[in-house]
């Protein structure tokens, strides 16, 4: 279907992301077109900020509650997107807010360590770090660490699936539902979507290879499953899984293989493309 009105309206006053700026510029303009688009902020019950020790340094993440109810309450551990090179907690506030208000689910937004100046893995051990720490200090939280949920978009949703699969691993970190929004899921090859929507839906595959040149540099590391975790050789036993997709996005094919393979191995999961729909 053509472009959703509303996508179209998020290109005219963002236009493309650039690519091979410099970081401090790339984050710059990032932080501009992102500002311009946010809706209105929801007010929450509680929010703070705190720090997660690991053994990386002080994690700085953002709680979110959404009533003042004591009694606890489920979890939504969030990472959020712009490609292991941008994003912040406050550029996220809004989205964070809106998921604890709609959802019901306390979250707690992490601000993981972000490429070129940490590159892989430095994400995904930060993210493992602040999802652990929170499963482990659910009584301090005022949270179920029963119903602990991952989510995050774009190279978030990456990191979700990651420490999805981690969490299997280690058998120290319960997951109840995993939530993929548009996710970097392989980082490896091409997808026919990387050309289709090349440009001019605002993420482009430009700044795509960029961010993977950034935080993956290595070629032979994007075959590890902690980069690419469509690449896991077993996904029996994984999570449920929501999948989100948009029609016209680059990473809409390796999204949709993701999905696939979840559902190939008997993981409850439920892809949902918006059609019209841009990253």
């Amino acid at each position: 279907m053509p472009l959703h009105p509303e996508a179209v309206e998020a290109i005219r006053i963002a236009g493309d992301l650039p690519a091979d700026l410099p970081p401090s510029r790339l984050r710059a303009v990032y932080s501009e077109s992102r500002l311009r688009l946010l809706a209105e902020k929801p007010a929450v019950a509680i929010t703070y900020e705190l720090a997660i020790p690991t053994d990386y340094g002080p994690l700085p993440c953002r709680f979110y509650r959404p009533t003042k109810d004591p009694a606890p309450c489920p979890v939504m551990v969030y990472y959020h997107g712009g490609g292991f090179m941008l994003g912040t907690l406050e550029l996220y506030d809004t989205t964070c807010r809106r998921l604890a208000v709609k959802s019901g689910c306390a979250v707690l937004s992490v601000g993981y360590r972000l490429a070129p100046e940490t590159q892989f893995p430095g994400a995904v051990e930060d993210a493992y770090a602040a999802a652990l720490w929170a499963s482990r200090n659910a009584g301090r939280l005022g949270i179920d660490s029963r119903r602990l949920v991952l989510a995050g978009d774009s190279a978030g949703g990456n990191l979700a699936a990651v420490v999805s699969q981690m969490a299997q691993d280690g058998g120290e970190l319960p997951v109840a539902l995993q939530i993929l929004i548009y996710p970097m899921t392989d980082m490896s090859r091409q997808y026919p979507s990387h050309e289709r929507n090349a440009s001019g839906y605002m993420l482009t595959t430009k700044a795509l290879h960029w961010f993977i040149d950034n935080y993956v540099p290595d070629p032979a590391d994007r075959l590890d499953p902690r980069a690419s975790p469509i690449l896991r050789l077993d996904l029996k036993g994984q999570p449920p899984a929501l999948v989100i997709s948009a029609e016209f996005d680059p990473l809409a094919d390796e999204c949709a293989a993701y999905a696939d393979r979840l559902a190939a191995a008997n993981v409850r999961v439920r892809h949902v493309c918006f059609a019209g729909m841009i990253h």
